[in-house]
């Protein structure tokens, strides 16, 4: 399975102001939802110690048939315009060294891996290059894979729908 970009460690510090956008609570979304695209809202916040308030796309789902299975799934631009992210968060008790799998449209695109877990999960990072923004743009369904155990991942579908114009709509 081809492996997704990850975030340098550089671009992490920057990536940091993520944290405040993944709620702990998958049913709830931290800040302000400033407007609706389809399946998912632009949300905005103003991070402690930050000089302005910052936005991201993010959809939160939950596997219908196993409810304590979600993730919160946000897409940013960083504070300096310079890099666009995508994280996502999942529960904790996931194979960490499996990482994360995405489907888009059935499609192989390939696995981000987990860089930290916290309390409320632990999260996978990625930059979001322009072929993988496009991918997402112009598909329906993305499946996000966590593993459980080597052999059983869960796939957990996240709809695309709103996606593009969400993105356009991001400052």
């Amino acid at each position: 399975m081809p492996q997704l970009t990850t975030l340098k460690p550089t671009l992490l510090s920057m990536a940091v102001v993520i944290a405040g956008f993944v709620a702990p609570s998958f049913a709830q979304q931290p800040g302000k939802i400033r407007s609706n695209h389809g399946a998912w809202s632009i949300v905005c916040d103003q991070p402690a110690g930050a000089s302005s308030e910052q936005c991201a796309l993010m959809q939160n789902v939950v596997d219908d048939a196993r409810p304590e299975v979600g993730l919160s799934v946000v897409v940013l631009k960083t504070a300096d315009k310079q890099a666009r992210v995508l994280r996502v968060l999942a529960p904790l008790g996931v194979l960490l060294p499996n990482g994360l799998g995405l489907n888009v449209d059935g499609k192989d695109i390939g696995r981000a891996y987990f860089v930290r877990c916290f309390a409320d999960g632990c999260y996978a990072e990625v930059i979001l290059e322009e072929t993988l923004l496009k991918t997402l743009q112009n598909g329906a369904t993305a499946t996000f894979i966590v593993f459980q155990t080597p052999e059983e991942g869960i796939g957990i579908p996240v709809d695309l729908t709103g996606f593009t114009d969400g993105f356009s709509a991001l400052p």
